[in-house]
């Protein structure tokens, strides 16, 4: 049921979600949204009902005490909407929840019905997924799309990807078959540390939603536990022989790649972000990059010290098909 009381008529909406699970390496995508609610403290205006659609043996529910009142809260998705200020003020329709577990398709349509009644005017879904990718260098975030002309309109690649696919993949072409404009943001996360929390991931995702809708999304504290992120890996890296070599390796064939357009699209962005906020002012596994079930580390040594897998060897070079699970080892464009 669609429960729309309370909520106003909105400005220019765009409907941004993110599902914990498979389609979230490293929490990335769900911690974005979450920061985004949080920061323009977004009130929950609708929830789904999670009899319909989650295995309560997979997500369980949890008790907490509320006034020496035993509660339980049901894993489910939930809807707020926030209002971004400024010289063109619009809002966001914020979608935060887990994927499903049963009725994908009926899943999408009551998402599609809340963004239809509220005049979604573009979806935007985040995801995050494991690749190989270097924790030391910037987080690549790919942004694709189902639809050509939004492509060109918006400088996106257009989904070309085959294989398993999670909810993201899902809704995006749900979106596309009922005409409603679609993006997916996806950030690569190290498959060598890929235990949640990822803040420079979760911090490349919304600068490349600010790029995308033009907007300023306020920071926080994620750029410091981003750095203090990097430094806590490259202590344990450190530690590593192996994984140093590993993560030196990965360095290597990203710089390789990224060579032709270290100083072009790449340095126009942030220096437009840069310009942006000086104007503004003030303050289960995962999805990989070939659509398999990914683990973090490879328990393999005779101490029992995790280390990452053996690096393959170099190659030429290339993207691989990318889609709405693109290649973890593109750059951030």
């Amino acid at each position: 049921m669609i429960e729309l009381e309370g909520v106003p008529e909105l400005i220019d909406p765009v409907m941004v979600a993110a599902f914990e699970g498979w389609n979230d390496a490293g929490d990335a995508a769900s911690t974005a949204v979450a920061h985004l609610e949080r920061e323009w403290k977004g009130e929950v205006f609708a929830a789904l009902d999670a009899e319909d659609y989650y295995d309560f043996q997979v997500n369980r529910p949890t008790v907490f005490m509320e006034g020496g009142v035993r509660k339980i809260t049901w894993p489910t998705t939930r809807l707020s909407v926030v209002r971004v200020g400024g010289d063109k003020p619009r809002d966001l329709v914020l979608v935060r929840g887990i994927e499903p577990s049963m009725r994908w398709r009926s899943f999408c349509n009551e998402l599609l019905g809340f963004a239809h009644e509220l005049g979604v005017e573009l979806v935007v879904i985040l995801g995050a997924l494991l690749g190989d990718t270097p924790h030391t260098r910037p987080v690549p975030v790919s942004g694709v799309t189902s639809d050509g002309d939004l492509a060109r309109r918006m400088n996106l690649e257009e989904t070309k990807y085959e294989g398993p696919t999670g909810i993201v993949g899902v809704l995006q072409e749900a979106c596309t078959h009922a005409g409603v404009p679609a993006v997916s943001l996806w950030a690569a996360v190290p498959h060598y540390v890929s235990q949640p929390p990822n803040p420079k991931a979760t911090l490349a995702l919304l600068n490349r939603l600010e790029d995308l809708l033009d907007l300023r999304v306020p920071q926080g504290e994620l750029p410091e536990d981003a750095r203090a992120w990097q430094t806590g890996v490259d202590q344990l890296a450190a530690e590593d022989s192996e994984v140093a070599e590993y993560v030196q390796t990965l360095e290597e064939a990203r710089d390789t790649a990224e060579l032709p357009e270290a100083s072009g699209e790449a340095i126009a962005r942030e220096f437009e972000r840069y310009l942006r906020r000086r104007d503004v002012g003030g303050p289960g596994g995962h999805a990989t990059a070939d659509g398999s079930e990914g683990g973090p580390y490879r328990r393999d040594t005779p101490s029992g010290r995790t280390r990452p897998p053996k690096p393959p060897k170099p190659e030429a070079p290339g993207a691989s098909e990318g889609g709405d699970e693109p290649d973890g080892s593109g750059s951030e464009d």
